[in-house]
């Protein structure tokens, strides 16, 4: 690996370590709204997993709520992220620690949620409800090669991969993921023609992120969420787009 790129992500998750504790409330103090805000960037985002200048004034997310498994330990798994957006995308910049990466098969349509994976939910007129087999909502899974799949309302998985770009860049156990994602609302069809939507200030959504962490068992040893949820059944974004957390475009 290039050393300079090694030195460079090595300091960029120093920096995340420093600012740990910094959370939407900070930015929202004189604001009566205290949910997930993004601010829409003032210069192009370049997807290209390096953190730059672009993301200087958007404050970190933490990605810590155990919905499988049981506690995991901060060398297993610790995450973060950043959002953006602009007219035309979503941006999401995770900072992901985790010691080993795994992918059991080739084929991204086969249980590639039992695959190291990064989750993004979302919900484009946050109506919540069911999505198990319909586009009210998605629940994206982008694999370690960059595949995106989602099941769809014929209730199999699909590729959706030019929905989002992503590209991940790795220094032993730390590793940066920089995706930007058009958004789709509940008029998608499957293999038709499609348009995103066009985002704008005040817009809200649903939004959640999640992790599939896998060390090489044959199943996940754990999912990490981003937002609480309430009960026993914690594995229900798949299904319920109303355990996102609402999203400001601001």
């Amino acid at each position: 690996m290039n050393k300079i790129f090694f030195a460079t992500l090595l300091l960029a998750f120093s920096l995340v370590a420093c600012k740990s504790d910094t959370t939407t409330s900070s930015n929202n103090a004189s604001n009566s709204y205290t949910g997930l805000t993004a601010t829409r960037a003032s210069q192009t985002i370049s997807v290209d997993g390096l953190i730059d200048k672009a993301w200087d004034n958007a404050p970190w997310h933490k990605i810590d709520q155990v919905w499988l498994g049981f506690h995991v330990q901060p060398q297993d798994f610790s995450g973060q992220y950043k959002i953006k957006y602009d007219e035309d995308h979503l941006y999401i910049l995770a900072a992901i620690t985790d010691e080993r990466l795994y992918k059991q098969s080739e084929d991204g349509l086969v249980n590639y949620w039992d695959d190291d994976c990064l989750e993004i939910f979302i919900d484009e007129d946050r109506s919540m409800g069911n999505h198990q087999y319909n586009h009210s909502a998605f629940a994206y899974h982008i694999g370690l090669d960059g595949k995106v799949a989602d099941i769809g309302p014929d209730s199999l998985p699909h590729y959706y991969n030019d929905h989002i770009k992503s590209v991940k860049k790795s220094a032993g156990m730390k590793h940066i993921w920089e995706l930007s994602m058009k958004i789709y609302d509940d008029s998608y069809v499957d293999g038709g023609t499609n348009s995103p939507v066009k985002l704008a200030k005040d817009k809200v959504m649903g939004f959640a992120i999640a992790y599939c962490d896998n060390d090489g068992s044959k199943e996940r040893e754990h999912f990490i969420g981003s937002t609480v949820v309430e009960g026993d059944d914690k594995n229900r974004g798949w299904i319920d787009a109303g355990i996102f957390e609402e999203l400001r475009l601001k």
